[in-house]
């Protein structure tokens, strides 16, 4: 957890000085990074590493090394190809990731970065390799390591070069040199290193099936991921808006991934285990306490986020020449776009128990159904005589919660679900999270206006703690009990 809050602050921290840079290359920068990050989920953190580890423990030591070997020859390969089709092919690239009415993203400037960001793609794939490899053999300290480098290496080069184009895209780069660097001598003191071999080895075709369904899920949120940049380059909205995007975007996954993600995620290893004991009773149990913790925690950062979206989007301010689009864009986004943490929080549990069950196959097509079915709520929603910028959270908080309640009823048919324990929870904190928020926005109207970083921290720190504690004290009336364990835990820790 705590190496996960430290990444994640740094990640805040990296994006605060990428927004020093002038706007017109921060959009330029939004759209160019999105390229590499169209097959990093794929190739990278995503569908292959996740599809290769569980293969890989299967075996004995000998042919452990022997496909990991394969594995990174394979990869390095596929990755040289990416590589140079991606340097060529930017220009065409970029012209499918921007709309064709000449838009508020420089062409020539995306195409430019783009081709200084591929490299990031083959590091980051190593770099999870590597990862996997660690977290295989249980080495999990110093994986936790690589992000932090990552963040630490972009922002030390980004803060001394140039505010150029150049160094922007450089920056990235060195970035995802850091996060496989900082493995290194990991692998070699533990004897994990493998050396990349392009002979084919049969477990290698295990993977690639485990890659299938991953792949589909992936596909269709990437392709979800190119509707939206296109959207936003349109004429129809101001030079930041991609920026504005990109830091909504940063703060609404340090939301979800430390206040919904990360505490389900640490009741996993016991999820496992009851599945493989086929203990359903302590299943049903550990996944109500999962979700439980899930809404409880996650509630009042939704609520807070939406309610403070102004002074949050504050802090990637640091001057007061701020460009007054990207705020604006960033904070309508953001606004509705919070609003999704607790169904998403829940959605990203439940899929894990499927998994943990081996039925991959239903919740990778829900997901992916999910994702393109948002894509047409965007194409309703986004217009400017309906919702504009505000429409992309409410999308995603309909497709959030549709998912919740399909997931739910599979899981529910499957292996039986208390429903109404879970439903009982949210009518307590989903609530009371609301007055929370709707206290905390009353109370930054009596501090200074937001749109520069230290008003908005002020702001954010104030209100929020408010906020916070009332929704404390409500749910100690209420006697919602993740309060007490909460409670407990902080006393240990103290």
């Amino acid at each position: 957890m705590a190496g996960t809050l430290g990444s994640r602050l740094l990640g805040v921290v990296r994006q605060l000085v990428i927004n020093a840079f002038p706007t017109a290359l921060t959009d330029a920068f939004a759209v160019a990074s999105r390229v590499p990050n169209l097959f990093r989920e794929l190739l990278a953190e995503g569908a292959l590493v996740n599809s290769f580890i569980p293969v890989y423990k299967s075996l004995d030591a000998e042919e452990r090394a022997q496909l990991a070997r394969s594995f990174t020859g394979v990869l390095i390969a596929i990755n040289v190809v990416l590589l140079g089709l991606g340097i060529w092919a930017a220009p065409w690239i970029v012209s499918v990731l921007i709309s064709t009415d000449g838009g508020n993203v420089d062409y020539d400037t995306a195409v430019y970065i783009t081709r200084l960001v591929m490299p990031f793609l083959s590091l980051i794939s190593l770099s999870s390799i590597a990862m996997g490899l660690l977290n295989a053999d249980e080495h999990f300290k110093e994986t936790s390591l690589a992000p932090i480098a990552f963040n630490l290496a972009s922002i030390a080069l980004l803060l001394l070069a140039p505010h150029t184009a150049t160094w922007l895209g450089i920056g990235w780069t060195v970035g995802g040199l850091a996060q496989l660097l900082v493995q290194l001598p990991a692998l070699m003191r533990h004897r994990l290193m493998p050396r990349p071999s392009l002979r084919w080895h049969p477990q290698l075709g295990r993977v690639l099936l485990l890659m299938a369904p991953f792949a589909l899920t992936t596909s269709s949120r990437q392709f979800l991921n190119v509707v939206v940049t296109r959207f936003l380059s349109s004429g129809a909205f101001p030079a930041g808006t991609q920026t504005g995007y990109l830091n909504a975007e940063v703060l609404f996954q340090m939301g979800l991934g430390l206040f919904a993600v990360s505490p389900a995620l640490a009741l996993y290893p016991r999820l496992a285990t009851f599945g493989a004991a086929k203990d359903w009773d302590g299943f049903r149990q550990l996944t109500v306490q999962a979700l439980r913790m899930i809404a409880f925690v996650a509630a009042p950062v939704s609520a807070l986020l939406v309610a403070l979206a102004p002074f949050a989007m504050s802090v990637f301010n640091i001057g007061s020449g701020y460009d007054p689009g990207k705020f604006s864009a960033g904070t309508q986004i953001l606004t509705t776009w919070a609003l999704g943490i607790v169904p998403w929080g829940i959605n990203a549990f439940l899929v894990r128990t499927f998994y943990v069950r081996e039925r991959t196959l239903e919740p990778v097509i829900i997901s992916a159904v999910s994702f393109l079915l948002e894509v047409g709520l965007y194409a309703l929603l986004t217009r400017p005589e309906v919702l504009g910028l505000y429409g992309f959270g409410v999308s995603s908080l309909i497709m959030g919660v549709l998912t919740n309640v399909v997931l739910l009823g599979l899981y529910h048919r499957q292996v039986g679900f208390p429903l109404r324990e879970l439903l009982v929870q949210l009518v307590r904190v989903l609530p009371a999270a609301a007055l929370a928020g709707l206290a905390a926005a009353q109370l930054v109207r009596l501090l200074p206006a937001p749109g520069t970083l230290l008003p908005g921290l002020l702001g954010f720190a104030v209100a929020g703690a408010a906020g916070m504690a009332l929704y404390l004290a409500l749910a100690f009336v209420l006697r919602v009990r993740e309060l007490k364990s909460l409670l407990s835990r902080v006393r240990r820790a103290a």
